[in-house]
């Protein structure tokens, strides 16, 4: 089981649940479950390996995406990302990853898939959400730093493409050591929306991608 006996602060705004093991078709992680205090809202982190307090730890901080993440959804990158990030942790042999519950970037699945249908009108994911009366991005990451402190994690080598989980992890308390991108090839469902979080939500290195595949992507310049 993973070490807690060094443990002296629990999170203050989440309910621990108990640890299992999880074997999976990416190798065996720990499962802890957590549920919010004020809103209900649960998470789960996967631990791999027994991060150390002193080291600086791979994290991947994954918002849940139900049209991706279960249903292999071409209109975004979530699914992707996610097996890429657990790939990538099983292979480091120590890591962990942290599913937040914060479904189409913290507005919920209803009004997400009201985004949607304002993009299949011609809107951008943004501009979407705007007209929905939303942020572009309403995430918190206050939750994901309770539980990177509750593990004793306060250096992460964090992988992501977007400089707004740095900034939100980093005010709470934990130091993102490096930035480590999840660049996954865009294809004609998901190229503008790709290229919309790049030019207009500051996602990093999403370029490479787009330089890949430009042959197919023309509509991209």
């Amino acid at each position: 089981m993973f070490d807690r006996q060094q443990e002296n602060t629990y999170p203050k705004n989440l309910t621990v649940g108990e640890q299992v093991d999880l074997p999976s078709v990416y190798g065996t992680f720990k499962l802890i479950p957590f549920q919010d205090k004020v809103n209900g809202l649960e998470h789960i982190a996967l631990i791999k390996g027994n991060p150390q307090p002193n080291q600086s730890t791979l994290v991947r901080i994954h918002s849940a995406c139900a049209t991706g993440d279960l249903f292999g959804s071409l209109r975004c990158d979530c699914g992707p990302q996610l097996h890429q990030a657990l790939r990538q942790i099983e292979q480091a042999g120590r890591g962990v990853l942290i599913y937040l519950q914060q479904e189409g970037r913290g507005i919920g699945l209803m009004e997400k898939i009201k985004a949607y249908k304002l993009q299949e009108q011609g809107f951008d994911t943004v501009d979407a959400n705007l007209k929905l009366g939303h942020q572009a991005d309403e995430r918190d990451y206050k939750d994901a730093a309770e539980i990177l402190h509750y593990l004793h994690i306060s250096k992460v080598d964090l992988m992501t493409n977007n400089p707004l989980k740095m900034e939100g992890l980093s005010q709470y308390g934990i130091t993102v050591e490096t930035c480590i991108p999840i660049i996954i090839k865009p294809n004609k469902h998901n190229a503008f929306y790709l290229q919309t979080k790049q030019e207009r939500m500051g996602h990093k290195l999403l370029q490479q991608a787009f330089d890949q595949e430009k042959a197919k992507f023309e509509n991209l310049k």
